[in-house]
């Protein structure tokens, strides 16, 4: 128990509360208008207090609170926010908020009085998630299937063969049948997505139109396990019920948590994006064998190879909340070993055929 209470753990604490205000108050500056202005900002002073919570944890443990500097993360995904706008990085800015930095040895009463200060802000906080969905994620996940797959197989047939043709054409082969099958299977996947929640929809639409008043019952229900006073709760539902259409929505948010408007956003879209990143990334370890022959274009291969796997543990360490070294030092090792085993299964299937 003691290591849970430890200046470390807290320190850290500390360091995640101070990021996501940096974080919420560059994003109020970015937005675009002023009801995202204000839903950021109060986000931003919610997590300011978190911080100050943990300050006070550490001064009571007379431990020194170093002077805040914005991590790369902040850094990161400022950058991408002031480009492709806020709504392009808020799924991956909520994710980060998910992880596990509350310490359960601290007073539990003390840390819910603390907490409750920031409730109203979780209805803004649930406001700033666009409808670009995993966009960003996608993306680095994506350019890291096309660069690991790839690699093994351009490792693969350098073991298996010498022939600098053989590999640049397998590796150039892989790379469009890898991408056309990622495209396929993203569009088939937003679009069985799309069509489970139109059924989803159409069946409660159909029970509300049947029986408006088990609809009101269901959003009296939602609203009080949200905290509301029972006959607040029931008012309440008894004014959406009005109107069915808001009903409808109510539940269609509430109970199945998708955005009626966006249900898993365009397919195509998500398509062109997979197929584009995936020849991105499987496009490192093949280039390499349009200019170099032999071991130098196997050797440029992996280095090229190692230059795209840290740029994308940078992009990883912003969905997990690890660290970058870490985040890097995985995606090499991982990859290493995939190439490795590739490049033996290689040699010896090769060496078994041309004998």
């Amino acid at each position: 128990m003691s290591d849970l209470r430890s200046p470390r753990r807290f320190l850290a604490n500390l360091r995640i509360e101070r990021d996501n205000a940096a974080l919420y108050e560059r994003l109020a500056d970015l937005a675009g208008d002023e009801r995202k202005q204000r839903a950021y900002r109060r986000i931003a002073l919610a997590e300011t207090a978190n911080a100050a919570f943990w300050e006070a944890q550490l001064h009571a443990m007379h431990v020194e609170v170093p002077r805040h500097e914005a991590g790369i993360r902040v850094r990161v995904l400022s950058w991408f926010a002031r480009r492709f706008g806020t709504e392009f990085v808020m799924p991956t800015v909520v994710r980060l908020e998910h992880a596990d930095h509350v310490e359960p040895s601290v007073d539990r009463k003390e840390l819910r009085n603390h907490f409750a200060e920031s409730a109203p802000v979780r209805n803004a906080r649930r406001d700033t998630r666009g409808q670009s969905g995993n966009t960003l994620r996608a993306a680095v996940l994506g350019a890291n299937d096309g660069l690991v797959s790839n690699v093994s197989l351009v490792m693969g047939m350098a073991g298996a063969s010498g022939n600098d043709k053989a590999v640049l054409t397998a590796g150039i082969a892989g790379l469009v049948a890898g991408a056309c099958s990622m495209a396929l299977g993203e569009w088939l996947s937003v679009n069985s997505s799309r069509e489970f929640y139109q059924a989803q929809i159409a069946v409660r639409a159909e029970r509300l139109a049947v029986a408006p008043e088990d609809g009101a019952r269901s959003i009296a229900g939602i609203y009080r396990d949200k905290g509301l006073e029972p006959q607040v709760a029931d008012t309440v539902a008894e004014h959406l019920s009005e109107t069915p259409r808001a009903a409808l929505d109510t539940l269609v948010r509430e109970d199945l948590g998708i955005d009626p408007e966006d249900l898993g956003g365009s397919a195509y879209s998500a398509a062109i994006s997979s197929f584009c990143m995936f020849a991105l990334g499987a496009a490192f370890p093949v280039a390499p064998y349009l200019f170099f022959g032999g071991h130098a274009a196997m050797f440029a291969s992996a280095a090229a190879t190692a230059f795209a796997l840290a740029l994308i543990g940078i992009g990883t360490s912003l969905f997990t909340g690890r660290s970058v070294v870490f985040s890097i030092a995985r995606q090499l090792g991982i990859t290493a070993a995939a190439a490795s085993i590739t490049y033996a299964v290689g040699h010896v299937i090769g060496g078994a055929l041309i004998g």
